[in-house]
């Protein structure tokens, strides 16, 4: 952000003036003057003081407070058929936190209240229990104290002449030892030592069996402060709650352990409408697990490939040792790179391909006395661009063939700047010294003008003669490639999981998936679960470029993989995952971010409406291809799109690898589009739907074939291009009215010829005024189809009559070219 004044920043933060003056008096900045500009470190100097200002606050209160308001527009109807009038409606929340310390501290004083409380109200208990025993003793003392007294006046009575008078029964004390008799009574009673009841009309045996069984004895319930073992927690559990980059509102209240009720509660409360299966983003969903009284963690979505990486990473430890060297053969088309191979693996590899040139790359090593060497033949040809570039990025040493008799041509130049951009060492290897025509030192000219001075000249580019045909020069190249690699100290871990890059790979259908994999690190062995670009998989099987199976692939050795999910990009990085459920979660991951930014390209902006709308009249190929590796595909695909020009265009519909099957032809059917099958071949059910739906078909098996076809085919669809000649030019040298005619001009012509079937102009003054055809052309009396050069005529001009003497009629005719891209 640029620096801005003081002013400019107060209305961006929308504060007063005088109060960010003052902040920043606080922070310690001499900045008095509204106007003054503000730098970058003194705002980062502000922002620190009012967060410590802040944070200060905060620990004195323990207490923050936030205050939301939500503007909205409210309709409200009129009475009496009116129309309704808009309402602002403005919602102003506040909400209070407390800091989990102060919350804990009130609710521990609660709870030490709550224990003070119980703890009096016991000891009143008490108290209130020891004053009714005391009574009762009191009140027992004082009836034991009035029987004596009783006993003592009844004993002075009777030592008396005439005997007292009975106490009446409703005196005090004789209502007292009444009561005691009867409590005593009913005690004998209850222990069995009274009377008993008897019945005098039964058996002593029948009242024996009727005599009541004893009672349960019903215990009196006793109120104690022991407590349940189950404790209802005091304080909410807080949870850390990890939070993708989307997640819907369920998932949401699983990882809270809430129901999706209160979740959705909470959001309404915010003013956010969800239901229980609405994706939500991150932001708003750490909003609902802070209101919620959680802790949310951000977490990014590539997590995941990001953590199992480093993991990788940190696993290619060990004792680094000698590896060979990769070499890749560059060069241009039908200069013997693959011939070349050829003599040093003792193969026969330029025969089996197609029109005798490479498309394919091909990984191979060879065992020498000398040592092991590893070498990717790339193609020559303009289309595989990609493929050079991908193979100088995954080599050590590249080898550029020239042929003696050809000299540098635009794919050698490619090639070198290939190898520059990787930084790669070259090797020249001058080919065809055999041929009479042969001029190595045009070669050495030609490539001093690129910065490749020969080690005879000066330079440091090594030059070697060879012949791929007689084998002269192959050793001394050997040599070279030997000695540059022993100068670059090649090494590398063996000990380690596998890892290296994907060369090419294609679909078998006898084995499904097949990559052929550059091992760089460690060793790939069979069994190893591996993580290829947006495909993984167990290795099933593990094989050499012959075809041979082998157990292991140490570091710069090419293999085949059998055993993945899908073909893996050419290019992709190759790694042994420790897991297969880490490379499953990886790859399902990078299959969902291509998928989106798939279909995010193919979405159409609001912008380029008029673009597209525009492109609807331009002719398009629509085109479905299939080919048998990724890296012709590839090719193939960036050869025909650049076929396209502002006159017509290649849309590719659809492209893979593989065979052409029935769905192929169904989407080729639906976008009417020609099937295009490079080195592949369409199977039993899908030649039967292309011929029952006449779909179009093509086969080939050289790339510029299929370039020049399809170019040929989009020529024809073009609109032949409309070109004006003219033929003729007459002047009007006078105007003749005519009842029957109109006015008639008669003209001289003055060059070419005028036809009567052709259309005019009229020019007055060399500027066209009329644009028509002839109604009549006559000569004298006779009508005539054409008028010569040097003759008068006269000529009726269809539909106009405004034609004037000095006006020139020009005649012309319109014929359609054939347009080309």
């Amino acid at each position: 952000m640029a620096d801005v004044t003081v002013k400019e920043l107060a209305k961006a933060v929308k504060t007063p003036v005088d109060r960010l003056l003052a902040q920043l008096a606080d922070a310690g900045l001499a900045i008095t003057d509204p106007e003054q500009t503000i730098t970058e470190e003194e705002k980062q100097t502000l922002l620190e003081h009012l967060k410590k200002a802040h944070a200060g606050a905060e620990a004195a209160s323990g207490k923050i407070t936030l205050r939301r308001k939500k503007i909205s527009a409210m309709t409200v109807g009129g009475a009496a058929g009116r129309a309704g009038k808009t309402v602002n409606v403005e919602v102003r929340k506040k909400r209070t936190y407390i800091k989990r310390s102060v919350v804990e501290a009130e609710e521990q004083e609660r709870l030490q209240k709550e224990q003070a409380e119980r703890e009096k109200l016991a000891a009143e208990q008490a108290a209130i229990e020891a004053e009714k025993a005391a009574a009762l003793e009191a009140e027992k003392a004082a009836a034991e104290a009035e029987a004596e007294a009783a006993k003592a006046a009844t004993a002075a009575a009777e030592k008396k002449a005439a005997p007292p008078a009975p106490p009446s029964p409703d005196s005090a004390p004789a209502r007292k030892k009444k009561k005691v008799e009867k409590t005593e009574e009913r005690k004998d009673t209850r222990k069995g030592k009274g009377s008993r009841r008897k019945e005098l009309h039964i058996s002593a045996a029948a009242a024996e069996r009727r005599r009541k069984k004893p009672g349960r004895t019903v215990r009196a319930y006793q109120a104690t402060d022991a407590e349940h073992g189950f404790a209802k927690p005091t304080v909410a559990a807080v949870r850390e709650v990890s939070l993708p980059e989307t997640l819907t509102v369920a998932e949401l209240a699983q990882k809270m352990s809430v129901k999706s009720a209160e979740v959705i509660k909470v959001m309404m409360k915010m003013g956010v409408m969800a239901t229980i299966n609405q994706p939500i983003d991150q932001e708003t969903a750490a909003i609902v697990v802070e209101e919620m009284g959680h802790k949310p963690k951000l977490v990014k979505e590539d997590e995941v490939e990001t953590t199992l990486l480093a993991e990788e990473a940190d696993a290619v430890q060990g004792e680094e040792v000698t590896r060979p060297p990769v070499v890749t053969i560059m060069g241009h088309v039908d200069h013997g790179k693959t011939s070349l191979l050829d003599y040093i693996r003792r193969t026969k590899v330029t025969a089996s391909e197609a029109g005798g040139i490479t498309q394919h790359i091909g990984a191979y090593h060879v065992e020498l006395e000398k040592g092991i060497i590893s070498f990717l033949d790339t193609p020559g040809h303009a289309a595989f661009s990609a493929m050079r570039a991908r193979g100088a990025q995954c080599t050590d040493v590249v080898v550029l063939v020239v042929a003696a008799d050809d000299g540098v041509m635009p794919q050698t130049l490619e090639a070198i700047q290939h190898a520059k951009a990787a930084n790669v060492p070259i090797i020249i290897a001058v080919n065809k010294i055999d041929k009479p025509e042969a001029d190595p030192d045009r070669v050495k000219n030609e490539l001093a003008q690129h910065e490749l001075i020969p080690e005879d000249w000066g330079g440091d580019t090594m030059f070697v003669h060879v012949s791929a045909k007689t084998g002269d020069g192959v050793d001394d190249l050997l040599d070279a490639i030997l000695l540059q690699s022993e100068v670059l100290e090649l090494k590398a871990v063996a000990d380690c999981a596998g890892r290296g890059i994907v060369i090419e790979s294609r679909l078998d259908k006898g084995r499904g998936a097949v990559a052929t994999v550059l091992v760089q690190q460690g060793t790939l062995r069979k069994g190893d679960t591996v993580l290829a670009g947006l495909e993984y998989g167990r290795v099933r099987a593990l094989l050499d470029e012959n075809g041979q199976p082998i157990d292991a692939a140490g570091p710069s050795i090419p293999a085949e993989i059998l055993g993945l999910s899908g073909t893996p990009l050419a290019g992709d990085d190759m790694m042994v995952v420790s897991g297969e459920k880490k490379a499953r979660e990886v790859a399902l991951f990078r299959q969902a971010k291509s998928r989106e930014r798939r279909l995010t390209q193919q979405a159409v902006h609001v912008d380029k409406l008029f673009q597209h709308m525009t492109d609807e009249q331009i002719p398009t190929l629509n085109v479905v291809l299939k080919a048998d590796v990724h890296g012709s595909l590839e090719a193939l695909t960036d050869a025909l799109l650049k076929i396209s020009t502002e006159q017509g265009k290649v849309a590719v519909v659809a492209k893979g690898v593989g065979g052409i099957n029935e769905s192929d032809v169904n989407l080729a059917l639906a976008s009417k589009a020609v099937l295009i099958g490079f080195n592949v071949r369409a199977d039993a059910s899908a030649r039967e739907l292309i011929a029952a739906e006449n779909v179009p078909l093509r086969y080939y098996g050289i790339i510029y074939d299929a370039i020049n076809n399809v170019k040929a085919e989009l020529t024809g669809m073009l609109a032949p291009e409309r070109q004006e000649k003219i033929i003729g030019l007459a002047e009007v040298r006078d105007v003749f009215r005519s009842s029957k005619l109109g006015d008639i001009a008669g003209c001289m012509v003055i060059d070419g010829v005028v036809r009567r079937d052709d259309p005019i102009r009229v020019l007055r003054d060399n500027v066209v005024i009329y644009e028509g055809e002839l109604e009549s052309l006559r000569r004298f009396k006779d009508d005539v189809k054409e008028v010569k050069n040097g003759m008068e005529c006269g000529i009726g001009v269809k539909d106009y009559s405004d034609i004037k003497a000095g006006d020139q009629i020009e005649v012309y005719e319109v014929t359609e070219v054939a347009r080309t891209l």
